[in-house]
């Protein structure tokens, strides 16, 4: 050891200092510091744990103040590091999409359930982002044929090359609007993680939320706007029996299941999330085709 670095802060001092300065602007201070430590160190999160005297060098421990600083300025840990984990998948993000969020783990895992007994489904994901949810059922179901859309072309650019770092093979990227992306398509079941948030909603204004696409935040006053032109439009996509899954914010329980009833949905139902709160409203297609 250099007689510099026996001068730095070891990965215990690093950690503890770091967690300090995130407390006031972090939810989870000791964990953001401990992926940027990791990030920086390109080693896992455990390997801090087991070498807690360790003092990283010079160059990294300049490089993690700057990360540092940069997180408690607001800027989300993904998009310093670049990468989200979801579902058990390590996932490359960046600003042009969402960050991929432990909540919407709930769709997937309802959507799985509500396919359990369907052959070679046919599956479309709207509004793809990173393409968390199609490369999460992709995995799961490689039976699948999944189709997942986007209006962005970067965000298409993203969700592509995650699919290809992934090797998985069952999922078709197009960029388009909801389902004019894919005129004509029947499908056995249609998942969207769609913006369910108000426009002038405060928590819009929150550090770590004002870094992320506003237009994939945010649809019309109340929130609902794009929810209600996918569950007003499903009916004529989907096969009969087919399933609609879709996420919204932890308030609008009531008012998707109003809007899924109107459509002609049936079996309506809102599933809650890890915390118990309302995040999931899935309907069934009439059987005799609707």
């Amino acid at each position: 050891m250099s007689a510099i670095n026996a001068l730095l802060p070891c990965v215990s001092a690093l950690l503890a200092e770091a967690g300090d300065d995130l407390a006031a602007t972090s939810d989870t201070p000791r964990l953001d510091a401990e992926l940027l430590l990791a990030f920086v160190l390109q080693v896992p999160r455990s390997y801090l744990f087991a070498h807690p005297e360790e003092r990283p060098g010079k160059e990294a421990f300049a490089i993690f103040r700057d990360l540092v600083s940069r997180r408690k300025a607001g800027e989300p840990v993904a998009y310093i590091t670049g990468l989200r984990e979801f579902w058990s998948l390590d996932l490359v993000v960046n600003r042009h999409t969402l960050i991929p969020r432990p909540d919407t783990e709930t769709l997937v895992a309802t959507a799985l359930d509500l396919i359990t007994g369907c052959c070679e489904p046919h599956i479309a994901d709207l509004g793809t982002g990173s393409g968390a949810i199609a490369l999460a059922l992709a995995r799961e179901r490689p039976d699948a044929d999944i189709v997942a859309t986007d209006a962005s072309e970067e965000a298409i650019a993203l969700a592509r090359f995650n699919c290809g770092r992934l090797g998985l093979g069952n999922v078709d990227f197009i960029c388009g609007d909801w389902f004019a992306a894919v005129p004509g398509g029947k499908f056995d079941l249609v998942v969207s993680n769609p913006p369910y948030v108000a426009v002038d909603d405060p928590h819009l204004l929150n550090a770590d939320i004002r870094y992320e696409p506003i237009n994939a935040l945010a649809a019309g006053r109340d929130g609902l706007d794009s929810i209600r032109h996918i569950v007003a439009t499903a009916p004529s996509y989907l096969r009969p029996g087919g399933w609609l899954v879709i996420e919204h914010g932890d308030r609008q329980g009531e008012s998707v299941r109003t809007l899924l009833a109107a459509a002609g949905f049936e079996q309506v139902a809102t599933v809650k999330d890890f915390a118990s709160r309302d995040r999931v409203g899935c309907g069934r297609a009439a059987r005799n085709g609707g």
